[in-house]
């Protein structure tokens, strides 16, 4: 048995595994980012709206992560306390220049590819959450460098897609074992 299937093993007979938890937050938190991206929603008190479900998703994650990582699961762990940096750090900085916010995003995005791939054999919606994340991120940066406003809502639209993934997944595992069937199938 593999370390990462003994963690799992070790975290969830000890009542430590924050997995859902983590996919839940990271679900709900790329849906606000990503809805909040492509424009449909504006108004007063958005952009305070965006900071709040980007800090508290962050702060939410990497709480998760340190969870995890305690629990013997190096990858979601590390997943979710760096993606948890990741949101907390850009919900406060709401001011950076365009060079800076660009790099920022395309820095995280190099994150996320390694997130995708190291979770290439975990599956499709693995590979889907972080592989759209990656390609979200990505365009983002190259929107905020470019100053394209149409590219930044087509990758707000891409994590919106990375969100529902993710939030699906922690939604079956949370759902499947209390239904006793597979009303939500993963794979």
């Amino acid at each position: 048995m593999s370390n990462e299937a003994t963690g799992a093993t070790n975290a969830r007979s000890t009542g430590a595994d924050a997995g859902n938890l983590g996919y839940l937050a990271l679900g709900l938190t790329l849906l606000a980012y990503g809805l909040l991206s492509t424009g449909i929603l504006h108004g007063t008190g958005v952009g305070d709206a965006a900071h709040l479900a980007h800090l508290v998703g962050g702060v939410t994650l990497f709480i998760a992560g340190l969870w995890q990582l305690r629990g013997g699961e190096g990858f979601t762990g590390t997943a979710f306390t760096s993606l948890g940096a990741f949101w907390a750090t850009w919900s406060m900085a709401g001011g950076a220049g365009k060079n800076a916010a660009g790099l920022f995003l395309l820095l995280w995005a190099l994150l996320a590819l390694s997130l995708t791939a190291a979770s290439w054999g975990a599956g499709l919606l693995s590979r889907l959450v972080y592989g759209l994340l990656t390609v979200a991120l990505a365009l983002g940066a190259l929107a905020t460098f470019g100053e394209w406003s149409g590219l930044a809502k087509f990758a707000g639209w891409v994590a919106t897609a990375s969100g529902l993934a993710a939030w699906y997944w922690a939604t079956s595992a949370l759902s499947n074992g209390a239904w006793g069937k597979i009303a939500l199938p993963v794979k």
